[in-house]
This record gives structure tokens, C-alpha cells and sequence, in this order.
């Protein structure tokens, strides 16, 4: 087996001699036939024979104890075959995945907190029978509201630290120039289009989970710990999943309760959460107030940058919105401060949802920086081009890549920023007022360890396995491109082999590691294959050219299939990050632009174009890139101007916890949008050179939108989303 500590500048490895020229092609997906047919089955559709149907029974308070459950007319309605909630492991699992609550408690840490299943015959007498349960609770004061809670500093919640360098306060008081505003946020939903389902049965000893969910062997892990089994006797397949957004990064109390039903009925179960279940078993972006303070000089360099923030979560999780993580690498400054505090609430747990601490810290910091561009009469890409680091300014490591520069000079030019920003509200075309904004966006990099199995067939067809899973990111695609691109073969010689806890553990899909990771680990795995075809034709790996199906060596050319000799070679790769992890300081770079309409009479916001230039490393796909990168800054008009849960201040419960009213960006909000890429191939990075991709594109997205709002109007907005209530009372019709 391969495997190292990442680390190509050292050891370049086969991609570096690929020559097959099909790595970073814009191909369509390879299993794209098969969604657009029908033919790839999700969690849901799969239907083994005697397959029974079920529904949770959530807490009717948010805060307190469950007292007592009457489920006798729920019984007693007919294709109910069983009301389950006296069961240890219910509630179940553990309060760092997903929404799970802590196991064996009676306590309610939330409104709708799964504490009963119901299991019937049909889908319809399933959650029909869970609307005739009746929890008892006893009901405690809630605490809904950031505003008013006690803020806590000195709290061990989530992975980034708080970072004091330097006299910040100092600086600022003695700067030429200083900058302070808050800015808002709310909650925000993952909101995949694929309901969150599994369909649960045994395999004799084994309970067999096909699950829409983003990383199965966490997913396996923890099913088997609720479940008190032994993981080798679990198993998750995920070979299609219809979205994530993180919501899906980890596993549901309605899984675990589905699988002690399995268990009990010794019959599959299957259940999907209706959307309105979603907002309270799934865990959601906190809202945010965020505090931006900078002193510079009046050319607007910056001498001191404070990006420190407050996020909520329940009593019962750990997970705390990183939001200054973004900021941290950001723009140079010798004194900074970066931090998130804590307040308490007693709703559903909040976690990671697309890009966390970016998506929404890159609004509050973007925003802030034109607003001092402004001030300082200074371009707001000049600005930013004023406090590029050479180095990263907090932990003064080099960058392995960063072409931020290029991102802001390409863009620019294709956008066609103008030498001067108009004036605000100076622009009309008729009714309409017209303003462009931009905004820098930043997502930090990681590699995860992962592995493949790479299997070079008899035929000279290659197959990859490992447990990734696709969530409509590409993964099928890259990694029969990586595979081809290496062993010389075409993307469609390549069976790729995903989703299933029986292939060797990869990443799965989150944090944007992904495919760097995976691709890593089916490069790795290429190497013990080509190793081995350098011994059968004499030769030093390096000295081998493998393309069309034929490999060289000295002059001498011999078909795959030749060399295979009727048994297949088998190499396996496992990634890990190695020293350059440690030694340099990785993330992708971006540039966004965007020009507006506002309607000077109603309010009404249309987004007329925007284009993004981005540094994703070496780009592995470039149709399937920039469609994650779109999907990022389609999001970013979407909560710019319209998503936002609302939640009931005296109850606990989420207003508008279903599309109906929970304002997702639809087709006819969202204009032409273009993705363009600098390319650089970061060896610092992982075996693929890659660097994250999927939630690049809505950094600073939302904060374009913003600030193209105030250029076209003149009314500056620090809370998204920018609706017509915000906007009317300055408008010049008013």
C-alpha cells in the first residue's frame, strides 16, 4: 500500500508525469444518464420486500421534561404495527451528530426533540398515528432570543480559538482612521432538495443503512455506538445523495429510532422527514451579531482588524459557528483579534451548514470594508489590494498559493469595474437605480485522511473504490478522471465504486475536502499500479508515458491489457496531511462582482449579472468546479435577499420552516452568472494539487450583493436579508 504524509513538493508523484490529458476537462458526469433517467435510486426509492413506514413524535415544548407518552390511539389506528418509546437509546445518539439529543434523558432541549416512533403499513397511517401521540411534558421558561441572554466568553465550544495579537485596542485609538459597526445575520437552513431518508433493514447480523448522508463512516460509527453493535456489523450505503449543504454530515435521531424499530420488527423501515420536521431534526446556521472594528491609515492601511462575533447553541451540543474563520488569513493588519462568544438557547442545535463561519463572516467583513473604502474616498478593490499579505498575517506561515491579486485583476477586467466607482444612487435607468458592488472570498483548505482501492482489470478497465459519496458535487467524474489520467485510459474505461462502508474510508463530503482528499488517495492507490507495470517492462516508474491504453518505456510500447496478463493489479492509496499542512498556511481566493437594480418606487431587487474569478489550486473538473462554485453564489443572492428562519420568540418554534416561506433563491432571481478560474496547482496542498471548491462561492457572495444595494441606492444595510421594509423609507420616491 501507498501511503504518506502528503507532501509533492518533496515528491511530485504520478500526476505530475500524467500525460493523458483528461484531468481538469470539462466531461459531463459520468453518472449524469443515470439521475436524468431515473435510474440512480436514492435513499428513499430503495424498497426491500416487507417494508414498513415511519413517522417521529416530536416534544410539544421547548424546554423541560417529558413526563409521560399516551399512545393508545395511536395503537388503535388501523396499519399501525408499533409506537416505540421505551426504549434506553431513545432519544438517541450523541449531541455532537447532528441533532441527536443525549441518550436515556427525559429532558427536552428543544421543540419537536424526537421522543417516540411510530412504525406502520403506509407512509399516510404512519404520520397520521404520530399526530395522535400525546407527550406529556412538563414545561420549563425558554430562552429564544439572542438579544437579552447572558453572553459567555470563557466557553470550550468548537474548533477555533480565540486569537489576541498584539494592542488592538491601542491601535485603534491611536489610528488616523477607525472603523466600527455590527452586523446581523440569521438562522439559515440546509436546505437540500432530497428529503433527509434511510431505508433500514438486516442483513442477517448485519443492519444494512442506505441513508442520504455526506460521510458514512462517521455515519457507521455513530449508528453503531447508539446501537450498541460493533461497526463491523453495520453497514451505510450512500451511492446517491440529493444534496447536503452539512445538514447531512451527520446522523439523525430519526435513523437511529428507525433502526431500533428494524431491530424490534425484524422488518425494513423506511422514513423520510417531511420539511417542516427538517428545521427542528436538523441543525441549522445560527443567527449571528458580529462586531468589525479596523484602524488604518488615512492611505487605508491597516494597522489593527477585530472580527468578533456571538452564535447560539442549545444546552445539549458542542458545534459553535466559527465566524471570524474566514477573516483570520484575510487582509494584513499587525494587530488582530478574532473571536466567537457563546449565548444559550433552547432551540434545535445549530452546526455546520455550507461554508461555516465564511458564508456569514465574509458578510459582516466585506460589507465593512467598503464602508471604509468609502470613508477613505479609495476604491474598494484598491482597499483590499492595499492590505494583500505577503504572508499570513496571523500565524506568519507562507502561503503554499494565493492569488488573490490575479482574482481581483481578472475579475475586474471581465466584469468591467469601472477607474471610479459611480456615486451612490447616482445611476438610473428609468424607474430602476443600478449599482455594482464586489467582495474578496476566502475558504480555508484541509486535507483528510482517506483511501482508495484502484483495481486494473484484465480487460485494461480500471475500477476505483473508496466510501466518498456524491452529493451533486462530481465526485463520480473526478475520480474516474484522476484514475484515467494517470493509467492512460479514457474517463469512460474507469468504474468508479462510491458510497458504501465496505470500500476502503475516504473523507466523505464536507468542508470541501473531498475531492483533494479522495482524489489523493485514488492518486496514491494509481502509484502501486503503475509501480508495478514498471516492473514488467524493466523500467523506473518515472521513465513509464501511459496514454490511449498503452504504456512506454524505452522506446518500447506494450498494450495495458498486455502487461496485466489476465489477473488484475491492485494498488492502495491512503492520503493523510503531511508537513506542508503544517507549514504553510492554505485556503482558496476569490473575487466577486455584481451589479444591481433596485426599483426606486417599490424596493423590488434584481441582480442583474455577476461574475467570479477564483484560486481553487489545480481545478480537477472544470464544469463541475464552477457549478459548485455557481451553487455558492446563487446561495449568496438567496440569503442577501430573502432567506431567513424566523423564529417564535414566545414558543421555541421556527415560523416558517418549509419552502412556502422560507425564501430560497429560485430561477427567476438569479441572473447569467460566470465562473472563471486562476489556476495554479497547489503540491502544498494533497497528491491532487487541489484545494476546496464547494463552499468557496458563497464567501463573500451575499456581501456583493450588499454592497451593490447601497452603490444603487445610497442606504446601507449591516442585516441580511435586504428586504423592501428595509429599503422603502430611504428610497427617493419616499
Amino acid at each position: 500500500m501507498t501511503e504518506q504524509a502528503i507532501d509533492t513538493a518533496e515528491r511530485p508523484g504520478a500526476l505530475a508525469r500524467a500525460t493523458q490529458g483528461v484531468l481538469g476537462a470539462p466531461i459531463a458526469r459520468v453518472e449524469g444518464p443515470l439521475k436524468v433517467t431515473g435510474a440512480a435510486t436514492y435513499a428513499y426509492e430503495h424498497a426491500p420486500r416487507g417494508t414498513l413506514y415511519a413517522a417521529i413524535v416530536g416534544a410539544p415544548v421547548a424546554r423541560g421534561r417529558v413526563t409521560g407518552i399516551d399512545d393508545a390511539a395511536a395503537r388503535a389506528l388501523p396499519g399501525v404495527v408499533a409506537v416505540i418509546h421505551d426504549d434506553p437509546r431513545i432519544p438517541a445518539g450523541e449531541g455532537n451528530s447532528r441533532a441527536m439529543p443525549s441518550q436515556g434523558t427525559d429532558r427536552i432541549f428543544h421543540h419537536g426533540q424526537p421522543v417516540a416512533i411510530v412504525v406502520a403499513e403506509t407512509q399516510a397511517a404512519a404520520r397520521e398515528a404520530a399526530t395522535l401521540v400525546t407527550v406529556i411534558a412538563e414545561a420549563s421558561d425558554g430562552r429564544f432570543d439572542m438579544t437579552g441572554e447572558p453572553v459567555q466568553r470563557d466557553h470550550k465550544l468548537g474548533f477555533l480559538l480565540a486569537i489576541d495579537i498584539g494592542d488592538v485596542d491601542a491601535a485603534l485609538a491611536e489610528a488616523a482612521v477607525t472603523f466600527d459597526a455590527t452586523y446581523e445575520t440569521p438562522v439559515h437552513f440546509p436546505a437540500a432538495l432530497e428529503p433527509h431518508a434511510s431505508t433500514i433493514w438486516w442483513d442477517g447480523e448485519v443492519l444494512t443503512v442506505r441513508s442520504s448522508n455526506q460521510v458514512i463512516g462517521g455515519a457507521r460509527d455513530t449508528i453503531a455506538r447508539a446501537m450498541g453493535l460493533p461497526p463491523e456489523r453495520v453497514r451505510v450505503l450512500a451511492p446517491y445523495v440529493g444534496g447536503g449543504f452539512g445538514g447531512k454530515t451527520g446522523v439523525g435521531p430519526e435513523v437511529v429510532m428507525a433502526a431500533i424499530a428494524a431491530e424490534k420488527l425484524r422488518r425494513p423501515v423506511k422514513i423520510a422527514l417531511p420539511r417542516r420536521d427538517t428545521a427542528y431534526l436538523v441543525h441549522h446556521r445560527s443567527a449571528t451579531r458580529q462586531r468589525v472594528r479596523i484602524a488604518c491609515d488615512t492611505d487605508g492601511r491597516i494597522a489593527a482588524f477585530a472580527h468578533e462575533g456571538v452564535a447560539a447553541q442549545n444546552d445539549d451540543s458542542a458545534f459553535l459557528e466559527p465566524i471570524p474563520f474566514g477573516s483570520i488569513p484575510l487582509y494584513a493588519g499587525a494587530a488582530r483579534r478574532f473571536r466567537t462568544d457563546l449565548v444559550r438557547l433552547d432551540l434545535p442545535p445549530t452546526g455546520a451548514v455550507r461554508a461555516p463561519g465564511e458564508a456569514i463572516g465574509t458578510f459582516a467583513v466585506e460589507c465593512a470594508m467598503d464602508e471604509l473604502a468609502e470613508r477613505l474616498g479609495l476604491d474598494p478593490v484598491e482597499l483590499r489590494r492595499r492590505n494583500e499579505p505577503e504572508r499570513d498575517p496571523t500565524s506568519g506561515k507562507p502561503f503554499s498559493t494565493r492569488r488573490m491579486l490575479e482574482c481581483y485583476d481578472e475579475g475586474a477586467r471581465r466584469f468591467g469595474w469601472p477607474a471610479r466607482v459611480p456615486a451612490p444612487g447616482s445611476v438610473r435607468e428609468g424607474d430602476w437605480l443600478i449599482g455594482i458592488g464586489m467582495a474578496a472570498s476566502l475558504r480555508g483548505n484541509f486535507t483528510v485522511e482517506a483511501s482508495a482501492t484502484v483495481r486494473l482489470e484484465a480487460d485494461g478497465r480500471a475500477a476505483v473504490e473508496c466510501d466518498m459519496t456524491d452529493i451533486g458535487t462530481g465526485t463520480y467524474t473526478i475520480l474516474a478522471q484522476t484514475v484515467a489520467e494517470i493509467l492512460g485510459l479514457s474517463p469512460g474505461a474507469v468504474d468508479v465504486r462510491i458510497g458504501d462502508t465496505n470500500y476502503p474510508r475516504s473523507a466523505g463530503s464536507g468542508g470541501s475536502f473531498g475531492a483533494g482528499s479522495a482524489a489523493s488517495a485514488a492518486a496514491l492507490a494509481c502509484e502501486d499500479v503503475v509501480a508495478e507495470l514498471a516492473r514488467r517492462m524493466n523500467a523506473a516508474p518515472g521513465d513509464l508515458s501511459l496514454h490511449d491504453g498503452r504504456v512506454t518505456a524505452d522506446a518500447r510500447e506494450v498494450p495495458l491489457a498486455e502487461l496485466v496478463r489476465g489477473q488484475p493489479i491492485v494498488g492502495h492509496g491512503r492520503s493523510k496531511p503531511g508537513a506542508q499542512a503544517k507549514k504553510t498556511s492554505q485556503a482558496s481566493h476569490g473575487a466577486q462582482f455584481c451589479e444591481v437594480a433596485v426599483n426606486a418606487i417599490t424596493g423590488e431587487v434584481r441582480v442583474r449579472r455577476m461574475l467570479g474569478v477564483f484560486d481553487v489550486g489545480r481545478v480537477l473538473n472544470r464544469a463541475t468546479a464552477a457549478n459548485q462554485i455557481v451553487g455558492g453564489m446563487v446561495w449568496g443572492i438567496s440569503y442577501a435577499l430573502g432567506e431567513a428562519a424566523v423564529v417564535d420568540t414566545r414558543s421555541g418554534r421556527f415560523v416558517n420552516p418549509d419552502f412556502g416561506e422560507y425564501h430560497v433563491a429560485v430561477n427567476a432571481d438569479v441572473p447569467q452568472i460566470e465562473c472563471h478560474f486562476v489556476e495554479e496547482i497547489d503540491d502544498a496542498a494533497n497528491q491532487a494539487g487541489a484545494k476546496g471548491v464547494g463552499e468557496l462561492g458563497i464567501s463573500g457572495a451575499g456581501a456583493a450583493v450588499v454592497n451593490a444595494i447601497y452603490n444603487a441606492t445610497g442606504i446601507r444595510t449591516r442585516e441580511v436579508p435586504v428586504t423592501l421594509d428595509t429599503l422603502l423609507a430611504g428610497l427617493p420616491a419616499a
